[in-house]
């Protein structure tokens, strides 16, 4: 439930009374004021979150309205004091005109705005140059890029080009802020080979894509949820956004600085998936929640700019997603290897020749060109009753599980590495 404060011109607040009533507002009053040019009628009024449109448009027909509106959860309560827990029990989503204006509101100053950018470059360049994973955490929480996201959804929903364009320019410029400030950082400390975070962060999976359609759905559901009836922070769901844009922009700028463009095309790829990924999921459900192309106090909105936004967003999500498929392994290689993981233990087990102990495989980034290298690093123990030497199960295993390996036909070189480990006194 929200609190609004109306101010009319004197004679007009039993109008606004009667609007309030109409659409069961609670716990009225009105009085009377002076702005200090004339003598007005102040009104105080608490309506449920689904009725501040609705009294957004009655209100336009009064002259000369002002409105004040709370943009936090209120309780009032009345008489008799026993049903005090189901007056309370007002848990409906925000209206879509406050969704609206907050976001038109995080469009605020650019000097905080790239100071954030500026500091989130510094904290991830940091995590993934000295392998700290909690430190990605932390610029996560700083990277100023939930705003412009999901702004760039809200202006999707609502058709509205002006707020489109800003909420783009501000997306891009922070990106490019972080990936000049992590460029820059690897040049000076003179930065010479990509770190295993790096690498590491750098591997995109097949299903990538639901990371960003899970991130934009979450931030929707933040904006249009009533506080009382979230039980995630804002904090919590803008980190989520983060996540999915901190370390691949760090990983641009640290690449870019080494020369490493492989790592530099996948990081640029991901940005983009993420920002389509986001705006789809997001823009329909604010959409289902209500946002329209046109609504009380909001004119500007276009059916046809949102339309047009929708599609550019589904075809360039669908090349992205057709690009990554036929690219593989380079834009798939964590699942490739999650696969190729899977087979390589199944060849252990019908080998019959040892245990598994522990399987490593992972693809590396070296300079070789035209190869996918897959390192396959397996530690096994040989099966009780095998005779055979430690080099000669080594031997049949690294040949059964590169020859498996190769007629999978996954389009990468594997190097196989095969550990017999012995107990001790055999």
């Amino acid at each position: 439930m929200r609190q609004l404060i109306i101010q009319v011109p004197q004679g007009f607040g039993g109008d606004v009374l009667d609007i309030a009533k109409s659409l069961e507002g609670q716990n009225l009053a009105q009085f009377a004021a002076n702005n200090g040019d004339e003598p007005i009628d102040v009104v105080i009024v608490h309506v449920s979150n689904r009725r501040v449109d609705q009294l957004f448009a009655k209100l336009e027909e009064l002259p000369n309205v002002h409105i004040t509106l709370l943009p936090s959860g209120v309780m009032p309560l009345r008489p008799p004091a026993s049903e005090a827990p189901e007056q309370v029990k007002d848990v409906e989503e925000r209206s879509s005109i406050e969704v609206f204006l907050a976001g038109l509101q995080s469009v605020g100053s650019w000097q905080g705005f790239l100071g954030y950018a500026v500091l989130a470059g510094i904290v991830v360049w940091i995590g993934l140059y000295t392998n700290t994973v909690f430190l990605l955490v932390a610029a996560m929480l700083i990277a100023p890029f939930a705003g412009p996201a999901m702004n760039t959804a809200i202006a999707t929903a609502r058709g509205d080009w002006q707020l489109l364009w800003r909420s783009l320019v501000r997306y891009f410029s922070a990106l490019s802020v972080t990936i000049v400030t992590t460029w820059l950082l690897s040049l000076i400390l003179q930065q010479e080979i990509a770190t295993s975070l790096m690498i590491e962060r750098s591997q995109l999976s097949a299903v990538a894509v639901f990371l960003p359609l899970a991130a934009g759905a979450a931030g929707a559901l933040n904006l249009v949820q009533s506080e009382q009836n979230s039980l995630v922070s804002g904090a919590a769901t803008g980190m989520l956004v983060a996540a999915s844009l901190a370390p691949p922009t760090g990983i641009v700028g640290m690449a870019s600085a080494i020369g490493r463009w492989d790592m530099v095309t996948d990081g640029i790829f991901l940005l983009f998936l993420q920002l389509c990924g986001i705006n789809l999921s997001a823009s329909l459900l604010f959409r289902k929640f209500g946002l329209s192309t046109q609504g009380s106090r909001y004119q500007r909105g276009n059916k046809n700019i949102f339309l047009t936004a929708l599609i550019i967003t589904i075809i360039a999500l669908s090349i992205l997603l057709s690009w990554q498929f036929m690219n593989s392994p380079s834009l798939e290689r964590s699942t490739i290897a999650q696969r190729a993981n899977s087979e390589l233990q199944k060849v252990v087990k019908q080998t019959n020749l040892a245990q598994l102990v522990e399987s490593n495989v992972r693809f590396t980034r070296p300079n070789i060109e035209s190869q996918n290298t897959l390192l396959c690093v397996v530690y096994v123990q040989r099966r009780q009753g095998v005779t055979e030497s430690a080099a000669a199960i080594r031997s049949r295993l690294t040949q059964a599980i590169h020859q498996h390996l190769r007629q999978e036909n996954f389009n990468f070189t594997p190097l196989v590495d095969v550990i017999v480990l012995e107990q001790p006194g055999n």
